[in-house]
């Protein structure tokens, strides 16, 4: 198990300067914060360092910039969301390197916080560009990441900069390596992996991967249509990946010879139109019609499913099992994702969830807090269920 830089490592931080890259990168309606989750993530980190004295400089991207200024995409409106959740009085200032940012930065108190403008004006931060990162790192005596969403890119602001600064992962960041450590490097077996979603084409890497880790593959959502044709399942006019009939019989071998176990539905719900409240029917696999859609699982799957996850001792959990988001195809993500959350409560099960819609669909079952940990991040999570190296996370290494 790799170890990794966390903040006691950086030593005494009274009076000096500390780059915290931060992922801002939140959702707005309106001039407003929709969802602050991705705030709260950093605001421990923030207060941490605050407390030992350090002034604090919060570095992010907001949307796609391409490297120009785009006054929509500036992070000024985020200071005030930043300053209500971390309750310190946050700064902003309209440039993240330069004369301006060094004399703002000598100005600061210890213990203050100042949010610098969106890095990704610049072309160098995508570029990973040397010149601009030692631009950066000029206004840092110690860099610290807690953006783990973002520790799949090798930016600037990611992963140039801890080769110039004493370096270490924020506390959002080091829970969430000790949870992926614990889930899928060196996890106690049994361990199943829900996967779900609409297009096996999107998570090919993942799943191939994971026949190789776990014990249990439960494959759901749109993507088991794609396996359930390619065993001569007729799935009507359901979303199927008819070209990657192959790539899913290969997975399955592959699964088999590893010594997984694929679970597919048995039972499925099929409608005629998809539409929330749509007329809808359970049926067996060898029932679904030329004009069904398969819109879920079926309550005898989810069933066989939920024992599984009882003779199990660790749970990755990703993409939803139905269209949970228009009732009722939602009933097969929310009665698992229960049964998930009950195992996790008595302490027989660690889960580990993760990606945009898991998240969504965990909240929508009323559980997300019952899992053992649940990761805010889509990409990078994605790739780290793939095996990769996260760049971002590599630097940090001990």
């Amino acid at each position: 198990m790799a170890t990794f830089k966390n903040i006691e490592s950086l030593g005494a931080l009274d009076g000096k300067r500390v780059l915290v890259r931060a992922d801002l990168n939140v959702p707005m309606q309106d001039g407003e914060v929709s969802d602050d989750t991705r705030i709260r993530s950093v605001t421990p980190t923030i207060k941490a360092l605050a407390a030992k004295g350090a002034k604090v400089i919060v570095m992010s991207h907001f949307g796609r910039p391409k490297g120009q200024v785009v006054p929509d995409m500036s992070l000024e409106a985020l200071g005030q969301p930043l300053a209500n959740i971390t309750r310190l009085p946050v700064a902003f200032i309209n440039d993240c390197i330069g004369d301006d940012v060094t004399e703002t930065i000598d100005a600061m108190e210890n213990g203050s916080v100042l949010l610098l403008e969106n890095v990704r004006f610049y072309p160098g931060e995508e570029k990973n560009d040397p010149e601009f990162t030692k631009l950066l790192a000029a206004n840092g005596d110690a860099y610290v990441n807690d953006a783990f969403s973002c520790c799949h890119r090798a930016h600037a602001s990611t992963e140039g900069i801890a080769h110039l600064l004493p370096s270490a992962a924020g506390l959002a960041l080091e829970a969430e390596l000790v949870a992926l450590e614990n889930a899928l490097g060196t996890p106690k077996h049994p361990v199943a992996a829900v996967v779900g979603g609409a297009k096996v084409s999107t998570k090919l890497d993942v799943l191939t991967h994971l026949v190789e880790k776990v014990d249990h593959l439960i494959i759901g959502g749109g993507m088991a249509n794609t396996f359930l044709a390619a065993q001569g399942v007729d799935v009507g006019k359901s979303l199927c990946e008819h070209d990657l009939a192959d790539t899913a019989r290969d997975i399955l071998g592959r699964a088999e010879k590893a010594g997984c176990t694929l679970h597919l539905p048995t039972d499925v719900v099929v409608a005629k139109e998809f539409a929330a409240n749509a007329e809808n029917r359970t049926v067996a696999l060898d029932q679904v019609a030329a004009d069904d859609m398969i819109l879920d699982v079926g309550a005898a799957s989810v069933a066989d499913l939920s024992a599984a996850l009882h003779g199990c001792k660790t749970l990755i959990w990703n993409g939803p099992m139905g269209a949970f988001e228009i009732e009722p195809f939602d009933k097969a993500t929310v009665a698992l994702a229960k049964a998930a959350a009950e195992l996790t409560d008595e302490g027989s099960l660690l889960s580990v969830a993760g990606g945009g819609d898991t998240v969504a669909a965990l909240n929508h079952a009323g559980v997300a807090e019952k899992f053992t940990h649940i990761s805010t991040a889509g990409g990078a999570f994605l790739e780290w269920m793939e095996g990769k190296e996260l760049p971002g996370v590599k630097v940090l290494e001990v």
